[in-house]
């Protein structure tokens, strides 16, 4: 690195401080937002490699899939927590993308996932992305589409109605919540394909099964799930 490439990158650490999105550190890559001891520390699942792993087990019984994961473990008051916040409520879209570049490699290496035609991110509904001005799940699509080679569809199904909070309902409500929200709107986009539907936590499933219900209305569907995070409680 030559001396003028390290006095621009001095100012701008200066004035525009570059910090690591986990744990607030200044020692990171400029093209990264997270250090290096944050991205080691990552709570990986390694679910991806598993069959009936706990997020195929939330899922068994209640939708029709092929395969399911999550890529971490998610627990409050750790650093995942504090990067989720700033990818989801700090308009932090650069971290979402390199979660997703970190999703797809996982995925990759699976092998169990590797007959996937399209991801599909989990809808919002169209006030809420206004709101917060992108949708995370499409965000994290991107990402992993950049290292599986395969195409995000964002048209095939919509969430036309809002929904309250899924943070403090049970099992049984978030169900109730969820009912009839999402709708197949483009089945021609879908059809034949093995299908990833893709969000970023994953708790009793219930927001996952009712988007996957509408999409395994498309012919030749075939379902299978991924989300970044696992946490059996939020």
């Amino acid at each position: 690195m030559s001396t003028l490439t390290l006095i621009k990158e001095s100012l701008l650490q200066l004035f525009y401080p570059h910090l690591c999105a986990g744990c607030g550190s200044d020692t990171l890559p400029v093209s990264s937002q997270l250090c290096i001891k944050c991205i080691h520390g990552l709570p990986l699942s390694h679910f991806e490699k598993q069959a009936d792993n706990p997020v195929e087990k939330i899922l068994a019984g209640r939708i029709e899939f092929e395969k399911a994961t999550a890529q971490l473990y998610f627990t409050k008051h750790s650093a995942l927590q504090h990067i989720m916040h700033a990818f989801k409520y700090k308009d932090n879209k650069d971290l979402g993308h390199q979660l997703g570049l970190i999703m797809g490699n996982q995925l990759l290496e699976s092998h169990r996932f590797k007959d996937i035609n399209a991801l599909i991110p989990l809808p919002l509904h169209e006030s809420k992305q206004q709101k917060r001005g992108y949708n995370q799940a499409e965000i994290l699509c991107n990402g992993i589409a950049e290292i599986m080679k395969i195409p995000v569809i964002t048209g095939a199904v919509i969430r036309p109605d809002a929904t309250e909070t899924q943070t403090k309902k049970n099992r049984t409500e978030r169900w109730k919540n969820m009912e009839g929200k999402f709708a197949l709107t483009n089945e021609n986009l879908i059809e034949n394909k093995h299908v990833l539907l893709v969000d970023d936590v994953i708790t009793t499933g219930a927001t996952l099964e009712a988007c996957g219900q509408e999409l395994l209305q498309a012919p030749g569907v075939k379902l299978s799930i991924a989300t970044l995070c696992y946490a059996s409680k939020i």
